[in-house]
């Protein structure tokens, strides 16, 4: 293990043992820069006389006097950059409503631990951190003005990147998902987490629907010309069913682009309340009626939830990231998993789990018996070019590491 000097730890926890305890296994994982804590205030002061905030806070959240939950507060009036390890002996949801909680801050939290800490799980959450203090320094995010949001889409700057979709029994690969991105003349590839939210708030998303869903079913029509047929999946806002002219106008695009309703997925993720549920009841009902297929993405976040399923005609469910990867471990995870599984077979709805993020996650959706995955273990999103050689890739890859069962063979793609 390579010493790493220049990455500051602070341990929070009222038991001088587990102080002692967790400083031995951070040593023993080359992070030799780390300082002890029994109470937050002490903590606090810490931080307020050091010359920088520490880069990471494994932080017991059950403390007389100040306590973890508390403790967070105050990191955020100090607008905390570093990271944070949630460590408790408290049980499985009060762990996940404080992680909920610190993310709400909008604070990184790597994850978190149960007492006693094993080096192990440890290890498991600190492998893929890259510290602050051994990060190359990046251009910080910003989000982008309406007008050059608009000129983005004019001036045809966005493109799509795809993600694939598998079948966890066989492997086959069946669709994409659209991932739209901007090409920025000056500041190179943008997400969509810095523009998507300006085109809604001003009137933007309609058009910027309008431009995935053409790339998308103009790449569509190329893949089937080389005899690849696949699914696309493209992310409709709200605010797009808005519309009552929508299904015809997305029906004339497939139409024009030769592309059958049949293999397009509108995935819609519902980001704010809707008041007047009329509009977009009869523009997903027309949508059904002309054979698109409709998923409710980030199924049990947000608004997505059980009243949507009531309302809208969807055929596809996707299980929000946040409740696949690491449910084979955590029981709560586990519980809501298992909850949206049984819901989604109970309805006939196809089943996609988002946020595969690993082989641990992978194995956990075969022995449950999800139909369809999703997520970094199997494909990060990439350009369209690249998702032909991608396909034969992943075949191998399925058969060198195992993936499948041995009675299972890939299926022809």
């Amino acid at each position: 293990m390579v010493d790493k000097p220049e990455v500051s730890v602070l341990l929070l926890d009222d038991d001088p043992f587990m102080l002692k305890l967790l400083g031995l296994v951070l040593a023993g994982l080359g992070y030799t820069g780390v300082t002890g804590c029994e109470s937050g205030r002490a903590a606090l002061d810490w931080i307020d006389a050091a010359e920088r905030a520490p880069d990471l806070i494994l932080l017991d959240l059950n403390m007389p006097g100040m306590d973890g939950v508390e403790f967070v507060r105050h990191l955020v009036d100090r607008r905390y950059g570093g990271a944070l390890i949630l460590v408790s002996g408290e049980d499985d949801r009060m762990l996940l409503a404080a992680e909920s909680l610190v993310r709400a801050h909008r604070l990184t939290v790597l994850g978190r631990l149960h007492k006693a800490v094993t080096p192990a799980a440890l290890a498991a959450l600190l492998e893929p951190w890259v510290p602050r203090a051994l990060d190359r320094p990046t251009v910080a995010k910003r989000l982008y003005p309406a007008d050059e949001v608009r000129a983005a889409i004019v001036n045809g700057e966005l493109e799509n990147h795809y993600q694939p979709t598998v079948v966890v029994a066989s492997g086959r690969v069946v669709g994409v998902e659209a991932l739209v991105r901007w090409r920025h003349p000056v500041d190179g590839m943008v997400y969509p987490d810095q523009f998507i939210g300006v085109a809604e708030d001003h009137g933007l998303i309609g058009a910027l629907t309008m431009a995935v869903l053409r790339a998308a079913l103009t790449q569509a029509r190329r893949w089937r010309d080389a005899g690849l047929a696949l699914r696309v999946a493209i992310n409709v806002s709200m605010d797009d069913l808005a519309a009552l002219d929508f299904p015809d106008v997305v029906a004339a695009q497939a139409a024009a682009a030769g592309v059958p309703p049949e293999a397009v997925v509108l995935e819609v993720t519902e980001s704010r309340l809707m008041k007047d549920l009329r509009t977009p009841l009869e523009v997903l009902a027309r949508l059904r009626l002309k054979r698109f297929s409709l998923s409710i993405d980030d199924f049990g976040t947000g608004h997505s939830s059980l009243a949507q399923l009531r309302n809208f005609p969807f055929d596809e469910l996707k299980v929000d990231r946040g409740f696949v990867h690491g449910a084979c471990a955590d029981e709560t995870l586990r519980a809501i998993y298992d909850a949206s599984l049984g819901l989604a077979r109970q309805l006939g709805m196809g089943i996609v789990a988002e946020g595969v993020e690993d082989l641990a996650d992978w194995d956990f959706l075969r022995r449950t018996g999800c139909a369809m995955a999703q997520g970094y273990f199997i494909a990060r999103p990439m350009p369209a070019d690249a998702v032909p050689g991608w396909i034969p890739a992943w075949e191998s890859r399925s058969r060198d590491e195992r993936l499948l069962p041995p009675d299972t063979g890939i299926e022809p793609s």
